[in-house]
């Protein structure tokens, strides 16, 4: 028997990420007793069955209201925060926006893109390859933050005060020169040092404010 690995999430609202009861039961009765459930640091399921149950599964999960994205080496689901200063001040409808436009992209290694919607940064968006940062009414990204290893480290500032509609195409932006002159398996942090931010803003045509 051949098994296959998609991944599942929510998405997000005020809050957070959040699952309700009701997925989480429809989500264990819909893949059955034979099937593995992995917790992601990505806010994602992974979830690994019979490859014969495959898209049968996956369609009646997005009945149930669950989003449902490709596992492996492909752009997580937005890692997003509470959204605790409201769904307006911390900029809700964007990262929804976001989460659609960047999820489920095929990626030389699996890329996460943080957000958070001010400067507490409760999702920790400084240690995601890609994050978004909402100051006021205006939006800082940051590039290659690595939580992993002894060699950890923050993201680099890429660019400032950006205005909410121009946030998606930077974004989108980044994962598209990633994709074109990232190596295989490099990470994107790695990507970042060897391509350095100055020439990232050469690729991507923006600069910092």
């Amino acid at each position: 028997m051949a098994y296959k690995k998609f991944a599942v999430s929510p998405g997000f609202e005020e809050g957070g990420s959040l699952f309700k009861p009701e997925q989480l039961a429809m989500l264990g009765s819909i893949v059955g007793a034979d099937a593995k459930i992995e917790l992601t640091t990505f806010k994602q399921l992974y979830v690994e069955l019979d490859e014969n149950l495959f898209e049968a599964v996956q369609d009646q999960l997005r009945l149930a209201g669950l989003d449902i994205q490709p596992a492996g080496f492909y752009t997580k689901n937005l890692i997003a925060c509470n959204f605790c200063r409201g769904a307006e001040d911390a900029g809700l409808n964007l990262a929804k926006r976001l989460d659609q436009a960047v999820a489920g992209k095929e990626v030389p290694s699996p890329l996460k893109i943080g957000f958070a919607g001010c400067a507490l940064g409760t999702s920790e968006p400084l240690l995601k390859d890609i994050s978004v940062i909402k100051m006021n009414k205006v939006y800082d990204v940051y590039v290659g933050g690595e939580a992993k290893g002894i060699k950890a480290r923050l993201g680099q500032l890429f660019v400032s005060s950006l205005p909410e509609d121009q946030v998606i195409p930077v974004v989108t932006g980044l994962i598209k020169v990633f994709q074109e002159q990232g190596k295989k398996k490099e990470k994107f942090s790695k990507f970042v040092q060897r391509l350095t931010i100055e020439e990232l803003h050469k690729v991507t045509g923006h600069c910092f404010n």
